[in-house]
């Protein structure tokens, strides 16, 4: 069980050594909780989301949040870490990046994605990502890796802000237009 402080809310949360971070919350997801703020307005994607600790915290302030994993372990453990924090307003859904998750709309998509392995994973993300914004919606990423992820995000949204935070970079991209930003128009 990991007990911990994030954004004023106290957390339980429960984890299994075969998920990434099994012992404490990661530094990277801490960093980009650091610069994240949640409204009862807004409709969250954790995209990634492990253990659920960014969408129990985004759920906590009052927003609508969906959450979704690839693994089935990290799908069940975010199910309990939803009951044992009591938020309701969270759907835990079981998904290959965007493959299987039908909901769009979102104000903010978080995502601490598997950097350490081929960009596929974080492409896929990224693109897809950009569809299931609404207008002025935030892409919300970190990595430690900077120049691929700068130069995506910025081709695909046209620009991104960049926080450097223990370590990590937490990449913020907004989305101004219904196209990507590199692609022609006629």
């Amino acid at each position: 069980m990991i007990s911990t402080t994030i954004k004023g809310y106290d957390l339980q949360l429960n984890s299994d050594p075969r998920l990434f971070s099994p012992l404490s919350i990661d530094r990277g997801t801490l960093a980009l909780l650091s610069v994240i703020s949640f409204t009862p307005e807004d409709k969250v994607l954790d995209l990634g989301c492990g253990i659920g600790v960014v969408g129990i915290v985004a759920a906590k302030h009052g927003a609508q949040v969906v959450m979704s994993d690839v693994d089935p372990l990290a799908v069940e453990i975010a199910q309990q870490n939803v009951a044992l924090n009591h938020v309701e307003v969270i759907s835990v859904v079981q998904s290959e990046g965007f493959r299987q998750l039908t909901d769009a709309g979102f104000t903010i998509i978080a995502s601490n994605p598997p950097y350490h392995t081929d960009f596929s994973v974080a492409k896929h993300f990224i693109e897809k990502g950009f569809n299931r914004l609404v207008m002025g919606g935030r892409f919300v990423m970190v990595t430690k890796r900077v120049d691929w992820y700068k130069q995506k995000l910025t081709a695909i949204f046209g620009g991104v802000s960049m926080h450097s935070i223990d370590g990590y970079t937490v990449f913020v991209a907004t989305k101004r237009r219904t196209h990507y930003a590199n692609k022609p128009q006629p």
